[in-house]
């Protein structure tokens, strides 16, 4: 049959914001060139919003528009189901209950993946649908593709983002302008970088819940939100942002996942990695991932990681891939977390006090000999190996006065439990004035 008679797949959008009305534009706009690319139609012909008036001006004529999500997933016309709602609750429910009627489901739901994607998976598997998911993780760079398709020939050592674009607005800023990290988030607000209420972002939850599904597809392991290690940005000092630069660095918030003997490392926190590094110089709201494969080296996927458009494209490049899938037997179609299900791997994922890497420590302690000859003895003694020391005046140091100053202390590589016992003895010395700032440092190569 000639492509241009097969039926066009119909579509149906929970939710007709940002991305959803992204979604129509980009379908209207290259319409003939996505038809000759999925060899059919595709059509989005219902819409669930409860805002139905903003919904019908966003859809226009010919679209069925309904308050009642559970409408779309009833109506027997409907092949695919996009989720645009966001969040754990109802969101959930729909996507299960679309499973269960035989819908494929494409969705953006990044939060809805890391928490619930074991369940979600296992029913779509079950009931032989697909769920594609592109648009949960960096907005427009095809990143999901790229782990579990184009890099199938490899072995992925470790991958490593910037995937949060708000934290990163936030840290370029605090860098060129010298600003602390209160004074950033509000100019952030002004400008719509970040939300009226930001935890998600600067706290480095929505930047897990992506790490935790790139490590799923790198690894071959079901989705473990649960067992990541989480920090933000809020701690973060322009003190420690300068000291950083002055040594060769730049601060962005990571998430890591990567491959060890003995299990799997996911996290996220801020970490130095080196200014001359492609990723250091990532700026302003843009994300980035590396990948480490043991074929073809490190990669880098750069791009616009949220907006209406950049996630549209997302969403639009699924929808193509179901359309090319839709007569073909479950079989076949590449699976959700790229290794087949029953091929998942029960390797454990690491508590952080079991991750190794290289540290940033900064210290203010009182202007005295010894002070660091004693700090370093109780690092030796925890087996602690010291990469660099340098030492800020007391003028350098916010006009603090004579009697303090900062020592800043770059280590090898050492186990992170290590790291802790041998802080919490550094802490307690009379001669540290305040508590130790700790960031993890990653030369990523």
């Amino acid at each position: 049959m000639s492509s241009t008679l097969q039926k066009p797949v119909q579509v149906g959008l929970l939710g007709i914001g940002t991305v959803g009305g992204g979604t129509f534009a980009v379908l209207r706009r290259n319409q003939a060139e996505i038809r000759r690319r999925a060899g059919r139609g595709i059509e989005i012909s219902m819409v669930a919003d409860l805002n139905i008036e903003r919904a019908r001006e966003v859809a226009g004529e010919g679209v069925t528009v309904v308050s009642d999500a559970r409408q779309i997933i009833a109506n027997p016309d409907i092949d695919v189901v996009v989720e645009l709602i966001g969040g754990y609750g109802v969101a959930k429910a729909l996507v299960l209950e679309a499973i269960a009627a035989g819908k494929h489901v494409v969705t953006a739901n990044k939060a809805l993946l890391a928490v619930h994607g074991t369940e979600i998976f296992a029913a779509a598997r079950a009931k032989g649908v697909i769920v594609a998911f592109e648009a949960a993780v960096a907005g427009g760079i095809p990143i999901i593709k790229s782990l579990r398709e184009g890099l199938t020939a490899n072995q992925i050592q470790w991958v490593a983002g910037i995937i949060n674009g708000t934290t990163n607005f936030i840290l370029s800023e605090m860098r060129d302008k010298g600003l602390d990290f209160d004074v950033v988030l509000k100019e952030a607000q002004r400008l719509g970088y970040a939300e009226a209420d930001p935890t998600f972002d600067i706290e480095g939850v929505d930047a897990a819940h992506k790490v935790t599904l790139m490590s799923a597809i790198a690894f071959g392991v079901p989705v473990q939100f649960d067992k990541a290690h989480i920090e933000g940005i809020t701690k973060l000092s322009a003190t420690d942002i300068k000291y950083a630069e002055q040594m060769g660095y730049r601060i962005k918030l990571l998430g890591i996942a990567r491959r060890q003997a003995n299990g799997i490392e996911l996290r996220v926190h801020p970490t130095l990695v080196p200014m001359r590094s492609l990723i250091a110089n990532v700026e302003g709201a843009m994300n980035a991932v590396m990948v480490q494969g043991d074929a073809v080296g490190t990669t880098l996927y750069y791009g616009k990681g949220a907006g209406a458009e950049p996630t549209a494209s997302a969403v639009v490049a699924d929808l193509v891939d179901i359309a090319r899938l839709l007569d073909a037997a479950p079989a076949a179609r590449v699976p959700s977390l790229a290794f087949q299900p029953d091929e998942l791997s029960a390797m454990p994922i690491l508590p952080i006090e079991e991750v190794v890497t290289a540290f940033y420590l900064r210290l203010r302690v009182a202007d005295q000999t010894g002070v660091l000859a004693k700090i370093t003895g109780i690092l030796a003694e925890q087996e602690v190996s010291i990469d660099a020391v340098i030492q800020r005046e007391a003028d350098e140091v916010s006009g603090e006065g004579g009697n303090q100053t900062d020592l800043i202390i770059l280590t090898h590589d050492t186990k992170e439990g290590r790291m802790n016992q041998a802080l919490a003895q550094v802490q307690a010395l009379p001669t540290v004035l305040a508590p130790i700032v700790r960031l993890r440092k990653e030369e990523l190569a």
